[in-house]
């Protein structure tokens, strides 16, 4: 039924639409314990880390940036204990380019590091107030220091987004020549959008044979299409959040990004998408952050149906309003009677509570239903549908 599902919705799209320029295989890089745990008010108690990190490796991510050693306290403690808990994901510590973050890393036993500076003028000289041969120097110290101990290395070009062209090649192959592994192109202030994130990416791809990552975070909605532009101009990695946490508007979303690339460009990962609502769920009770009904993807309104048209719809071929079945991310499909229901939903919804309304009783009882509705402003609750149906068959025999 899913394959069913799934080869109706692509078929519906334009063929050139689907014409992924992406290669594959995409690797996620989650760094929902790092920057989703920088959200302003957001803190995870190490339980919670190690509980997050289970999961991110049970759905199948490629590696878990698990925090910053550098911290020290509780949060290298965290990031020791998701080191050593076997799992299959690669464990990544963040650090600034300084060798002294790098051996925290090497004393929390991660396998790989991130190590991240300025690559913006506006950061260099405001935040950092140096120079671009500093940060050049900063990153071939450290870079160099990662590798001689054994550590997988991404160099992260912070606000990458806003430096000049020219400088982020320099800084690139400066990276690569020191012997890093993968490039992580930051749009740290989300600037972006996906027409200039693929020229940009593409620009870099075609200017220095590395490996690139993409960190995208959402000030104007399009982190998780500005993630999926860079994979179509040549980058590899991507990194998310679990719910799109992360400073600001956050980061791309790892629900969002993987059903989006499954269904608008056929690309296929190893992730188990049916844990999607229920990592979703742990998350946001972890960061007193809730799940916005509306949510893509895992958002508890995505399969309920309230409207006639939509319910009868759906009801006949779930692929006349479902890009992808509940199940595939762990929801389930319902219905709701309200403003906009008729007979086949007020019918449906009286079914699953076990009575059978004739068309005549339906025929009186959709209009009382529609009027409690709009004087209450929201859809009705089971027993309040049921209530209103034994009351007009009451009235019908009496």
């Amino acid at each position: 039924m899913v394959d069913q599902l799934k080869s109706s919705v692509l078929e519906a799209f334009p063929e050139e639409v689907l014409t992924s320029k992406i290669k594959e295989p995409v690797f996620i890089d989650d760094t929902t314990l790092r920057d989703g745990e920088q959200t302003a008010g957001v803190v995870f108690a190490n339980e919670e880390k190690l509980h997050i990190a289970r999961l991110l490796d049970r759905i199948g991510v490629h590696q878990i940036e698990a925090g910053i050693p550098a911290m020290g306290g509780d949060e290298k403690d965290a990031i020791t204990e998701i080191a050593h808990l076997g799992l299959s994901a690669s464990v990544l510590g963040w650090n600034r380019a300084v060798i002294s973050d790098i051996k925290h890393s090497l004393d929390c036993g991660v396998d790989a590091v991130a190590i991240s500076i300025s690559a913006s003028d506006i950061h260099i000289q405001h935040k950092l107030g140096k120079d671009r041969k500093w940060v050049l120097d900063s990153v071939s110290k450290s870079v160099r220091f990662a590798k001689d101990n054994d550590l997988y290395v991404s160099v992260n070009a912070e606000d990458a987004s806003r430096s000049d062209p020219d400088f982020l090649i320099e800084f690139a192959q400066n990276a690569k020549g020191a012997g890093a592994d993968r490039l992580r192109y930051c749009d740290t202030v989300g600037i972006l959008d996906p027409l200039q994130t693929y020229k940009r990416i593409k620009a870099l791809a075609d200017s220095v044979d590395v490996i690139i990552e993409m960190h995208t975070h959402n000030d104007f909605g399009m982190a998780t299409a500005n993630a999926i532009a860079g994979l179509e101009a040549g980058a590899t990695y991507v990194n998310t959040t679990v719910n799109g946490l992360g400073e600001r508007a956050g980061n791309a979303s790892l629900e969002e990004l993987v059903m989006a690339l499954r269904y608008t460009r056929g690309v296929e990962m190893d992730i188990q998408t049916s844990l999607f609502r229920e990592m979703a769920e742990y998350v946001a009770l972890a960061s007193g952050r809730a799940i916005p009904t509306w949510k893509p993807v895992v958002g508890g309104n995505l399969f309920v149906y309230e409207s006639e048209g939509r319910a009868s719809g759906v009801m006949g071929d779930p692929a006349t309003y479902e890009m992808f079945l509940p199940g595939e991310v762990g929801l389930m499909r319902r219905f709701s009677v309200g403003k906009y229901s008729g007979k086949t939903v007020v019918s449906r919804k009286l079914r699953e509570q076990g009575y059978h309304a004739s068309k005549e009783e339906l025929d009186h009882l959709v209009p009382i239903l529609r009027s409690r509705a709009i004087a209450l402003k929201r859809s009705l609750f089971d027993n309040e549908v049921i209530e209103a149906y034994l009351m007009l068959r009451e009235r019908k025999i009496t």
